[in-house]
């Protein structure tokens, strides 16, 4: 017997048939069923390397196509800018009979809408110089913060309102400027002049002059240089760009005393709006260079002058029958009071702005005051003024009771002997401030000459500011409603006002000026 192990057989083949059978779904009989299994291997196969194939042809294609629109697109814009041409300006014209009539009445409009803001800038480079503030054309009056890189000396607070103008120098400030307070500073106005040939001096005359109480003769009936130059947009909406003269005469202002004399040195033009309204000049001045003009016809506040100007203008009137009484007894109050200690602000000439402090009595019709120049800040006056007459010393600072310029102490106590120099009257603004302080204390206005200029406030409290005349002196007395007075104005010589402000107090005995010894062997009169 055979016992050695049988060889190892693999499966059968009906059994192989068998496995297929099972994999594939199909029959396993025959060569028809292997024909199935085999067919159905090579689909499979098929089909798992042509899904990915298709799907990256269509992602090729779309990219293909979004590249060649790109480039398209890309190649059109490209011919479009290269053949492309703005359309052409409109060629400047002659003006309308509407334009001239609106730019006739430019200045007529300015003066009936009374007030614009304005923001100028004069010269360029490191001579600019920026005014920012407002323009009064019925006062006139100007107020306006002056910097920029060439404001110099002028730097600072400004008001101009006629011939007279004052500032408030502030050399510290910022070089942008900025619109002033509605409410000016009261301390620090000095009347000022400026330099001839000063830049500023024009612009000032060319704000003034943008306002007239007549019409221009029409640019359109003198064959004059205006023409319509283009269409432009503003803040406040559309308007004609016009370019024509400079108005030939221009009201007297605080830089010329006079019209003005230059006439602008290039083209002027004019943004005006439909209703004939400025809101933009452009133009060149001798001596400036370029200068722009922007007006805010909305931004038109009611403008306060300073004190040095006259205040608010108010509304003059008679006086009623109480305030008649309270004139009536000033003086007799006055008496009553004995006496005041004062403070004095006199701008009585372009190169002469006073301060000063000290003692008025009017028990006995002295005043002792310490008064300093700005323009010499080292000596002070000693001003006496007594039933004899008003006398003055100068002293050094030092010895004139010390302070600053823009606030100096009382005159030193009792009164110095030194070279006093006596006069019977008054001869100058200064002793007519003085002497008009003492004598409210002596017989009234003629009844009926004063007048009520305005309602005012001072040191916190009510007054009637009274404007009366005596002599050749313009006056102004602020009395409070208790009767007393708080500050008497005199109109300088310059067109300015100058104040003594007063406060009720007990003062010392204001002794005469001691009279220096006369030389041995002169004789004693």
């Amino acid at each position: 017997m055979d016992t050695s192990p049988a060889p190892a057989r693999g499966p059968s083949p009906d059994t192989t048939r068998a496995g297929r059978a099972l994999r594939t779904g199909g029959p396993t009989s025959g060569d028809g069923g292997h024909t199935l299994e085999t067919d159905a291997t090579d689909t499979d196969s098929d089909s798992d390397s042509a899904g990915p194939s298709r799907a990256s042809r269509r992602r090729r294609t779309v990219l293909l196509l979004l590249a060649l629109t790109a480039v398209t697109s890309a190649t059109a814009l490209v011919a479009g800018l290269l053949s492309w041409a703005p359309d052409p300006p409109v060629p400047a014209r002659p003006l309308t009979v509407t334009e001239a009539e609106r730019l006739a009445a430019m200045r007529v409009t300015n003066l009936r809408d009374l007030r614009a803001g304005v923001h100028v800038t004069a010269g360029a480079g490191a001579a600019r110089t920026d005014l920012v503030g407002w323009v009064d054309w019925s006062r006139p009056l100007l107020y306006l913060d002056v910097g920029g890189p060439g404001a110099g000396a002028e730097r600072g607070l400004l008001q101009s309102a006629g011939p007279v103008l004052v500032t408030r120098p502030d050399p510290a400030a910022v070089p942008t400027p900025a619109a002033p307070p509605l409410v000016p500073p009261a301390d620090r106005w000095r009347l000022h002049r400026l330099t001839p040939g000063a830049a500023l001096a024009p612009v000032l005359d060319l704000l003034l002059g943008l306002a007239a109480d007549r019409p221009d003769p029409s640019p359109a009936m003198d064959g004059g240089d205006a023409r319509w130059v283009a269409r432009d947009v503003v803040a406040a909406g559309p308007v004609d760009v016009l370019q024509a003269p400079l108005p030939t005469a221009t009201p007297a202002s605080a830089a010329t005393s006079g019209p003005a004399a230059t006439g602008p040195d290039g083209p002027t033009r004019y943004w005006l709006d439909r209703d004939g309204r400025l809101h933009k000049l452009v133009t060149r001045l001798p001596g400036v260079g370029p200068v722009t003009v922007l007006l805010n016809r909305i931004d038109r506040p009611t403008l306060r002058p300073v004190d040095a100007l006259g205040g608010r203008p108010g509304l003059p009137r008679a006086l009623t029958d109480a305030e008649q009484r309270r004139l009536d007894r000033l003086p007799a109050r006055l008496r009553g009071q004995g006496g005041a200690t004062l403070t004095l602000t006199a701008p009585v000439g372009t190169d002469t702005n006073l301060r000063g402090a000290g003692w008025l009595s009017w028990a006995a019709r002295t005043a002792y005051v310490a008064v300093a120049d700005l323009g010499v800040p080292d000596r002070r006056t000693l001003l006496h003024r007594d039933a004899a007459g008003l006398s003055r010393t100068d002293v050094p600072a030092e010895a004139g009771g010390g302070g600053t310029a823009e606030t100096p102490g009382r005159p030193p106590f009792p009164v110095p002997a030194g070279s006093w120099r006596p006069t019977r009257s008054p001869r100058d603004d200064l002793d007519l401030l003085v002497d008009a302080a003492v004598a409210a204390a002596g017989p009234v206005a003629q009844r009926g000459a004063a007048v009520r200029v305005r309602e005012d406030l001072t040191a916190g409290r009510t007054v009637d500011v009274v404007e009366l005349r005596t002599g050749d002196a313009r006056l102004r007395y602020w009395i409070d409603r208790d009767g007393s007075l708080r500050r008497v104005e005199l109109h300088t010589g310059p067109g300015a006002w100058a104040q003594v402000d007063l406060s009720p107090a007990v003062v010392p005995r204001l002794g005469p000026p001691p009279r220096a010894a006369p030389p041995s062997g002169a004789p004693r009169r």
